[in-house]
């Protein structure tokens, strides 16, 4: 064939070329706006197992950060008084901030195996880190004159941490609960990569089958389902901070 006849032919394939690249476009497009009705559907059709996902993942993020709350506490009680080791609980705070949770959990499957004890210890690992900075700020903010007027009424060390301390310093260390509970909210849905119990599988199970059939609704649901769980999580705890916190020392 000779020049001229190919040159011809150049522009009949491009034109070709571009018709078929925007019906590829419309195509897309249309599989788009219809993924939405695909959603109500997937829900439908899945939502009891959504339902018992979803309150697996209420569960566990409550569960470990009841746990996280208890050992943060303890820890800040136990260092606040010392600088050296408040800094140190502090700078170990932050460093494990920068710790990927998914390396967390990759991590902790050789030894704890698949299933709910590495999601436990990964979700309460992370939950614990902003709950210790905020104790230990709240209870170093506390006045000492205060504690000095507990201890002179005869309260024991015990006693005053408990009844005056520890309530003044309730509203800093609530607002460290909710920043965590958002967080671990998210950490405990890659969980799910170690088998463990939450939405979390309808978000791996999506990217997993990513461009199939319900792929994208999977991972709607996953994340959709996160979301609400976190913004539930946080309005209980807006709601036990009203009922928990002195009158007197609210913000």
């Amino acid at each position: 064939m000779s020049d001229s006849n190919v040159d011809m032919l150049q522009p009949v394939t491009y034109v070709y070329n571009v018709s078929e690249v925007v019906r590829a476009d419309e195509s897309r497009l249309r599989n788009q706006s219809e993924a939405g009705f695909d959603v109500f559907e997937f829900i439908g059709d899945s939502y009891r197992q959504i339902l018992f996902s979803s309150w697996q993942h209420f569960s566990l993020v409550a569960q470990c950060l009841i746990l996280a709350t208890i050992i943060a506490v303890g820890i800040a009680a136990l260092v606040y008084r010392n600088k050296s080791l408040s800094g140190l609980a502090n700078g170990i705070s932050a460093i494990g901030l920068t710790v990927p949770s998914f390396a967390a959990i990759g991590l902790l499957i050789a030894p704890f195996g698949f299933g709910v004890t590495p999601s436990v210890i990964v979700v309460t690992f992370f939950a614990a880190l902003p709950i210790v900075r905020n104790a230990i700020v709240g209870l170093d903010g506390i006045s000492p004159a205060i504690v000095e007027s507990a201890r002179g009424i005869g309260m024991s060390r015990m006693r005053t941490l408990a009844t005056v301390e520890l309530p003044m310093a309730w509203p800093v260390i609530l607002s460290g609960i909710r920043v965590s509970a958002q967080m671990v909210m998210g950490v405990a849905a890659i969980a799910a990569y170690a088998l463990g119990p939450g939405l979390g599988g309808f978000i791996f199970s999506g990217l997993s089958r990513i461009g199939g059939a319900k792929s994208l609704d999977s991972l709607l649901v996953g994340v959709i389902g996160v979301v609400i769980l976190a913004f539930i999580l946080d309005l209980i705890l807006l709601g036990i901070g009203r009922l928990t916190t002195p009158r007197g020392i609210r913000v």
